[in-house]
């Protein structure tokens, strides 16, 4: 290089700077880029997207080519470098000049610099770099392939194949993460929704379900006209007929078949009976997304939970798992004027023992946990492992609670005081106070 001057040396060495800040920022862009958008964008048919997905089909060999061009660049920079200083400063300190000067020259220009751009906007710096980088790859295909056959040969040593980390999946608890951090992007009601969707697999027929002692049904045995002021008087499309006890069910009737007949005066027992429709009957421990399947399989709305046992504990319809996405249909559990939380002045909340664990959490973002007991009342008797009295308080779970009314063995009303409360782990060992 003799015969080159040095102020082409110099030029050189600025076009050597700027390939290797390509080659960095084009791999930081690359390696960064958002593969569910890059997805969408290729499905669209956005030419820089189709190209980058081509080369993000085998990472390591996209990995491979731009470490070549790198690793290429940056010695003939070295070497242009030092043959550049040992002319200006001689053979001394021309190669600490080079040594010293070119590192921080490549540090800055040509790898932080160039990477944190790429970092922050990766989609303008990898479709753009995308245009040399796919014709480049073709052209050093057969050096790429072989520099990755050795790496990879390498990495097998450990068991490790280059093919078993491209996926993307991702995990429920890892989509809900995305669903949250998408702010703005996606409106907060369409999150809950689809969170709740998330959230049906672990969610049992028994965590929704009417209770055993709330369901509304009518004891066909009744007098006739109990009967018929029953079906008047319903709150609901769809009551259960039973004869004596509820385990004996004879199945559902639509009211409006039900008054149907009554306005042809054709009702009695015996035509009840014959529009009554079969009972569909769904363990308590069946997730909300199958029940949610085996309803729409059957053209079923509504469904008895029953035990391991076979006995009838409950009942759940297509609305409460609707319910679980969407919110509330026609009532609302709110504080202020619920009959099943009522808040004070003094800031602390008298709820019905009876109220669902996971509806209070979620009305009024508490923690109590939902692995037990289905209801405040299961809660705290589980907790104390017997029947108490009123006036009793303790902690559960971290909040303090007062049991005010007690009624057949069982916590009627409590107040529970959230100003109080103080995150705990496991049992809470507080003292009871009568």
């Amino acid at each position: 290089m003799d015969d080159i001057s040095t102020s082409s040396l110099l030029i050189l060495l600025g076009i050597l700077i700027l390939l290797s800040a390509f080659f960095s920022s084009s791999e930081t862009g690359m390696m960064s880029i958002n593969r569910y958008r890059l997805k969408h964008l290729e499905n669209e048919g956005h030419k820089g997207a189709i190209r980058v997905q081509k080369l993000l089909q085998r990472p390591d060999r996209l990995i491979g080519l731009i470490l070549i061009g790198n690793n290429l660049v940056n010695i003939g920079a070295s070497a242009i470098a030092t043959i550049v200083c040992i002319r200006l400063f001689g053979d001394v300190w021309g190669l600490a000049v080079a040594t010293f000067g070119l590192t921080f020259v490549i540090l800055v220009f040509a790898e932080v610099t160039p990477k944190t751009l790429a970092a922050l906007y990766p989609e303008k710096v990898a479709f753009p770099t995308s245009i040399i980088l796919l014709p480049l790859m073709m052209m050093l295909y057969p050096l790429v392939y072989l520099i990755n056959m050795i790496t990879n040969s390498i990495l097998a040593l450990f068991r490790i194949r280059p093919a078993d980390g491209t996926g993307d999946s991702l995990s429920r608890e890892e989509l809900r993460t995305v669903v949250f951090e998408a702010g703005a992007m996606i409106p907060k009601k369409h999150q809950d929704m689809l969170v709740g969707i998330l959230d049906l697999e672990k969610v049992t027929a028994e965590d929704i379900m009417v209770p055993r002692s709330d369901i509304v049904a009518i004891d066909i045995n009744d007098d006739w006209k109990d009967i018929q002021r029953q079906l008047v008087n319903a709150q609901h499309t769809r009551v259960l007929l039973y004869r004596d006890s509820i385990d004996d069910a004879v199945g559902f009737v639509h009211v409006r078949d039900a008054l149907r007949l009554l306005s042809k005066d054709q009702f009695t027992k015996a035509s009840l009976l014959r529009a009554v429709r079969e009972i569909y009957f769904t363990p308590e421990s069946t997730p909300l997304h199958t029940l949610m399947y085996k309803f729409q399989a059957a053209k079923e709305r509504i469904g008895l939970v029953v035990d391991e046992y076979g006995d009838i504990q409950g009942l759940v319809t297509l609305e409460d798992i609707l319910e679980e996405i969407i919110g509330d249909f026609t009532t609302s559990f709110l504080p202020d004027h619920s009959k099943e939380a009522n808040v004070q002045q003094d800031g602390s909340v008298l709820i019905d023992g009876s109220v669902n664990v996971r509806e209070l959490n979620k009305e009024l973002d508490w923690h109590f946990p939902t692995e037990g007991p289905k209801t405040l009342n299961g809660l705290i008797l589980e907790y104390l492992e017997d029947i108490p009295q009123a006036n009793i308080s303790l902690r559960l779970a971290g909040y303090p609670i007062e049991i005010i009314e007690m009624k057949d063995n069982m916590v009627k009303t409590v107040r529970v005081m959230p100003r109080l409360f103080r995150a705990e782990s496991g049992k809470d060992a507080s003292s009871l106070s009568g």
